[in-house]
């Protein structure tokens, strides 16, 4: 599977932006889906996960009601709509894909990343 990620850019704060993650090789049915993020001089961390079937979400909770993750089967696609963005928001954001959809809140859940699309907010 390779996934490529797309839709990051610079934003001010509180502006949104939606990430794309568009997969190849291999359909995304099968796998749970999330997005990571991780900032400059920090470790990469969990953000959001998405069930195969769309049907459970888990979201950390600084992004709880700001962030959405979404998918469509049939387009072989993820998206985060990213709303009342912050600084703090600032990141290379990376999609991945797991089998598991609890095991994917941590890097030793994913089975494929797609490359980084870089979203900085402005204040």
């Amino acid at each position: 599977v390779q996934l490529q990620a797309s839709g990051g850019g610079l934003v001010q704060a509180g502006g949104s932006l939606r990430l794309s993650c568009a997969a190849s090789g291999r359909a995304l049915s099968s796998y749970a889906m999330g997005w990571f993020r991780q900032a400059p001089g920090k470790e990469r961390e969990f953000v959001t996960a998405i069930s195969w079937s769309g049907g459970s979400t888990y979201y950390i909770d600084s992004v709880k009601g700001r962030f959405t993750i979404s998918r469509d089967n049939a387009k072989n696609t993820v998206y985060l709509q990213m709303n009342n963005l912050k600084p703090e928001d600032t990141a290379v954001y990376y999609c991945a894909a797991g089998p598991n959809f609890l095991r994917l809140r941590s890097v030793s859940g994913v089975r494929y990343w797609g490359q980084g699309t870089l979203v900085t907010v402005s204040s």
